[in-house]
Protein backbone atom coordinates (compact mmCIF):
# COMPACT_ATOMS: atom_id res chain seq x y z
CA UNK A 1 0.00 0.00 0.00
CA UNK A 2 1.18 3.55 -0.79
CA UNK A 3 2.52 5.54 2.15
CA UNK A 4 0.62 8.76 3.01
CA UNK A 5 3.65 10.94 2.15
CA UNK A 6 3.89 9.63 -1.43
CA UNK A 7 2.50 12.21 -3.89
CA UNK A 8 0.38 10.84 -6.74
CA UNK A 9 1.51 11.48 -10.31
CA UNK A 10 0.06 14.79 -11.49
CA UNK A 11 0.01 15.28 -15.28
CA UNK A 12 -0.87 18.93 -14.94
CA UNK A 13 2.33 19.60 -12.94
CA UNK A 14 4.66 17.72 -15.26
CA UNK A 15 3.09 18.78 -18.59
CA UNK A 16 4.42 22.39 -18.56
CA UNK A 17 7.92 21.16 -17.72
CA UNK A 18 7.78 18.57 -20.49
CA UNK A 19 6.48 21.16 -22.98
CA UNK A 20 9.25 23.64 -22.08
CA UNK A 21 11.90 20.94 -22.45
CA UNK A 22 10.54 19.82 -25.82
CA UNK A 23 10.45 23.38 -27.14
CA UNK A 24 14.02 23.93 -25.97
CA UNK A 25 15.23 20.73 -27.65
CA UNK A 26 13.39 21.53 -30.88
CA UNK A 27 14.75 25.09 -30.89
CA UNK A 28 18.30 23.84 -30.53
CA UNK A 29 17.92 21.16 -33.20
CA UNK A 30 16.08 23.15 -35.88
CA UNK A 31 17.85 24.75 -38.80
CA UNK A 32 17.78 28.57 -38.90
CA UNK A 33 14.78 29.93 -40.78
CA UNK A 34 16.37 32.23 -43.33
CA UNK A 35 13.90 31.82 -46.17
CA UNK A 36 10.79 33.79 -46.81
CA UNK A 37 7.78 31.52 -46.93
CA UNK A 38 4.22 32.62 -47.28
CA UNK A 39 2.38 35.30 -49.23
CA UNK A 40 3.97 38.42 -50.74
CA UNK A 41 4.48 41.38 -48.39
CA UNK A 42 4.52 45.14 -49.04
CA UNK A 43 7.76 47.12 -49.28
CA UNK A 44 6.07 50.29 -50.54
CA UNK A 45 2.72 51.15 -48.96
CA UNK A 46 0.24 53.86 -50.02
CA UNK A 47 2.83 56.26 -51.42
CA UNK A 48 1.91 59.06 -53.76
CA UNK A 49 3.81 58.79 -57.02
CA UNK A 50 2.72 61.29 -59.66
CA UNK A 51 -1.09 61.24 -59.97
CA UNK A 52 -1.47 57.87 -58.20
CA UNK A 53 -1.24 56.18 -54.81
CA UNK A 54 0.78 52.98 -55.14
CA UNK A 55 1.66 49.94 -53.02
CA UNK A 56 4.28 47.41 -54.12
CA UNK A 57 4.10 43.80 -52.90
CA UNK A 58 6.92 41.31 -53.45
CA UNK A 59 7.77 37.67 -52.83
CA UNK A 60 11.60 37.94 -52.79
CA UNK A 61 12.74 34.38 -53.49
CA UNK A 62 16.02 33.67 -55.26
CA UNK A 63 15.17 32.93 -58.87
CA UNK A 64 11.97 34.23 -60.44
CA UNK A 65 9.93 36.34 -58.04
CA UNK A 66 6.55 37.99 -58.61
CA UNK A 67 5.93 41.69 -57.96
CA UNK A 68 2.46 43.22 -57.67
CA UNK A 69 1.75 46.97 -57.76
CA UNK A 70 -1.67 48.13 -56.56
CA UNK A 71 -2.71 51.50 -58.00
CA UNK A 72 -5.36 53.92 -56.73
CA UNK A 73 -6.10 57.48 -57.87
CA UNK A 74 -4.83 60.33 -55.72
CA UNK A 75 -7.62 62.08 -53.73
CA UNK A 76 -9.79 64.06 -56.11
CA UNK A 77 -8.00 62.65 -59.15
CA UNK A 78 -8.26 59.78 -61.60
CA UNK A 79 -5.88 57.12 -62.86
CA UNK A 80 -4.51 58.22 -66.26
CA UNK A 81 -5.49 56.00 -69.17
CA UNK A 82 -1.90 55.90 -70.46
CA UNK A 83 -0.35 54.90 -67.13
CA UNK A 84 2.83 52.87 -67.51
CA UNK A 85 4.70 51.17 -64.65
CA UNK A 86 8.19 49.66 -64.70
CA UNK A 87 10.23 47.97 -61.98
CA UNK A 88 13.99 48.46 -61.75
CA UNK A 89 16.03 45.84 -59.84
CA UNK A 90 19.71 46.12 -58.87
CA UNK A 91 21.87 44.64 -56.10
CA UNK A 92 22.68 47.16 -53.36
CA UNK A 93 26.36 46.26 -53.94
CA UNK A 94 25.97 47.42 -57.59
CA UNK A 95 27.78 44.30 -58.81
CA UNK A 96 25.20 44.14 -61.65
CA UNK A 97 23.62 46.94 -63.68
CA UNK A 98 19.98 47.77 -63.01
CA UNK A 99 17.48 45.67 -64.96
CA UNK A 100 14.13 47.34 -65.75
CA UNK A 101 11.07 45.08 -66.11
CA UNK A 102 7.84 45.99 -67.88
CA UNK A 103 4.58 45.31 -66.03
CA UNK A 104 1.27 43.98 -67.32
CA UNK A 105 -2.08 45.26 -66.15
CA UNK A 106 -4.85 43.29 -64.45
CA UNK A 107 -8.13 44.58 -63.06
CA UNK A 108 -8.84 42.69 -59.83
CA UNK A 109 -12.50 43.39 -58.96
CA UNK A 110 -12.15 47.13 -59.29
CA UNK A 111 -8.57 47.24 -57.90
CA UNK A 112 -6.07 48.16 -60.61
CA UNK A 113 -3.04 45.90 -60.36
CA UNK A 114 0.18 45.70 -62.34
CA UNK A 115 2.29 42.53 -62.30
CA UNK A 116 5.72 41.37 -63.37
CA UNK A 117 8.30 38.72 -62.55
CA UNK A 118 11.85 39.73 -61.63
CA UNK A 119 15.05 37.73 -61.23
CA UNK A 120 17.21 37.57 -58.09
CA UNK A 121 20.39 35.53 -58.64
CA UNK A 122 21.68 35.35 -55.05
CA UNK A 123 20.84 36.05 -51.44
CA UNK A 124 21.60 39.70 -50.76
CA UNK A 125 19.89 43.08 -50.47
CA UNK A 126 18.43 44.55 -53.65
CA UNK A 127 17.24 48.04 -54.62
CA UNK A 128 13.73 48.05 -56.02
CA UNK A 129 12.72 51.13 -58.05
CA UNK A 130 9.11 51.71 -59.07
CA UNK A 131 8.92 53.99 -62.13
CA UNK A 132 5.56 55.58 -63.02
CA UNK A 133 4.95 57.44 -66.29
CA UNK A 134 1.77 59.05 -67.65
CA UNK A 135 0.55 62.15 -69.47
CA UNK A 136 -0.68 63.47 -66.09
CA UNK A 137 2.79 63.20 -64.56
CA UNK A 138 5.25 60.63 -63.34
CA UNK A 139 7.61 59.81 -60.55
CA UNK A 140 9.58 57.13 -58.73
CA UNK A 141 9.55 55.31 -55.41
CA UNK A 142 12.40 53.24 -54.03
CA UNK A 143 12.76 50.45 -51.48
CA UNK A 144 15.18 47.68 -50.47
CA UNK A 145 14.47 44.01 -50.02
CA UNK A 146 16.52 40.92 -49.21
CA UNK A 147 16.27 38.01 -51.63
CA UNK A 148 16.18 34.72 -49.73
CA UNK A 149 16.33 31.01 -50.64
CA UNK A 150 13.04 29.29 -51.44
CA UNK A 151 12.60 27.15 -48.28
CA UNK A 152 12.82 23.38 -48.19
CA UNK A 153 10.01 22.50 -50.58
CA UNK A 154 7.98 19.51 -49.43
CA UNK A 155 9.93 19.31 -46.17
CA UNK A 156 8.54 22.69 -45.02
CA UNK A 157 5.33 21.11 -43.75
CA UNK A 158 7.23 18.52 -41.73
CA UNK A 159 9.58 21.13 -40.24
CA UNK A 160 6.68 23.41 -39.29
CA UNK A 161 4.74 20.47 -37.82
CA UNK A 162 7.58 19.15 -35.64
CA UNK A 163 6.82 21.29 -32.55
CA UNK A 164 3.14 20.30 -32.65
CA UNK A 165 3.99 16.63 -33.12
CA UNK A 166 6.44 16.77 -30.19
CA UNK A 167 3.87 18.36 -27.86
CA UNK A 168 1.23 15.85 -28.98
CA UNK A 169 3.62 12.97 -28.33
CA UNK A 170 4.37 14.26 -24.82
CA UNK A 171 0.68 14.63 -23.99
CA UNK A 172 0.10 11.08 -25.25
CA UNK A 173 2.91 9.73 -23.02
CA UNK A 174 1.51 11.62 -20.01
CA UNK A 175 -2.00 10.28 -20.66
CA UNK A 176 -0.72 6.69 -20.95
CA UNK A 177 1.33 7.01 -17.76
CA UNK A 178 -1.61 8.56 -15.91
CA UNK A 179 -3.93 5.77 -17.03
CA UNK A 180 -1.40 3.15 -15.97
CA UNK A 181 -1.05 4.71 -12.51
CA UNK A 182 -4.82 4.97 -12.14
CA UNK A 183 -5.13 1.23 -12.88
CA UNK A 184 -2.34 0.53 -10.40
CA UNK A 185 -4.13 2.53 -7.65
CA UNK A 186 -7.39 0.66 -8.35
CA UNK A 187 -5.54 -2.66 -8.15
CA UNK A 188 -3.87 -1.62 -4.88
CA UNK A 189 -7.19 -0.49 -3.43
CA UNK A 190 -8.92 -3.73 -4.40
CA UNK A 191 -6.02 -5.78 -3.04
CA UNK A 192 -6.12 -3.83 0.24
CA UNK A 193 -9.88 -4.41 0.52
CA UNK A 194 -9.60 -8.20 0.01
CA UNK A 195 -10.33 -9.95 3.33
CA UNK A 196 -7.64 -12.25 4.73
CA UNK A 197 -8.44 -16.05 4.65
Amino acid sequence: MRSPTTQPFNAFRTAPVACCLSILVISLCCLPACAHNGPPFPIITDQRVGPCIVSLWIHPDIGTSPIFVLVDPAPGGAIPKDLKLEIGIQPVSRRLPEVVYQTTIADQRGQLEYKTDVEFDRQEFWNVRLILQSSAGGGESRAKVEATPIGYGRWDLLLFALPFLAVGFLWFKIAVKRRHQRKQRVAEASFAGTPSP
